[in-house]
């Protein structure tokens, strides 16, 4: 039984419950991806996975489904095959689309268990965030994970007590602006690492735009990408098993 080491350790009823949890992942990149494959290897049975990006050769440094050979693929149909190599009895659906103003409304949140954003725009992440807090889904956010390299610096935390990221900071401010009064829990690091020396961030509106043109390029690792995804992944597992055990 491939979840029997995940049984021994939080027992039926929390696998169960697992088993019947459905996740709507936005993003799956060098966050996403990862976060994804923990799911389905701790035996979540639905996974919806939403991205329009395809994969290209800078994403093999990070990206799960990230190869040579599937350079050219949309991200989302090159993870979903790879997670069914590893669990095919999973449901997953693919959603090659982008989380935008004009395509939030063909979301209906509240039929999901669980949101997870690992979008890397700044005002489509806030979007995502104020769409879930209104529609009473829980929502488990990514901050920014790249120009980092210490990954025992991460952090979980309320969007809003979360302290020395500024992407973090810029969501919060969108978010009061919004008149948005629900919470998330996010991971984030307060770390601010340059090879040069120079640790200075851009600001708000160089976020917003680099992050919807691609403009910018930060650099970014495995290590830190991957573990903000896994630590995504364990909000959930722990949820459920937590629910399990009331």
């Amino acid at each position: 039984m491939k979840f029997h080491r995940t049984k021994i350790l939080i027992g039926d009823e929390a696998l169960e419950r697992l088993t019947g949890t459905h996740v709507i992942l936005f993003g799956v990149g060098g966050v996403g991806s990862w976060c994804a494959e923990a799911l389905i290897r701790s035996g979540l049975g639905k996974l919806t996975i939403v991205d329009n990006d395809v994969v290209c050769e800078t994403n093999i440094n990070r990206q799960m489904q990230a190869t040579s050979k599937t350079i050219g693929q949309l991200k989302v149909e090159a993870l979903k095959k790879r997670l069914l190599e590893i669990h095919p009895d999973a449901q997953i659906e693919t959603k090659p689309i982008p989380y935008n103003r004009d395509t939030r409304e063909s979301f209906d949140l509240s039929q999901y268990d669980y949101v997870i954003d690992a979008i890397d725009s700044l005002s489509h992440k806030v979007n995502l965030i104020a769409s879930a807090m209104e529609a009473g889904t829980t929502l488990f956010s990514a901050m920014g994970a790249a120009s980092k390299i210490d990954p025992t610096t991460i952090k979980v935390d309320s969007i809003w007590k979360s302290k020395g990221c500024r992407l973090a900071r810029f969501v919060r401010k969108r978010l009061r602006k919004r008149g948005a009064d629900g919470d998330c829990l996010c991971v984030y690091s307060p770390e601010r690492f340059s090879l040069f020396g120079d640790a200075s961030e851009p600001e708000e509106e160089d976020v917003d735009a680099w992050s919807e043109t691609k403009a910018q390029t930060n650099g970014s690792m495995i290590h830190m990408t991957g573990t903000f995804g896994f630590h995504l992944a364990g909000l959930v597992v722990q949820d459920v098993v937590r629910m399990a055990m009331e």
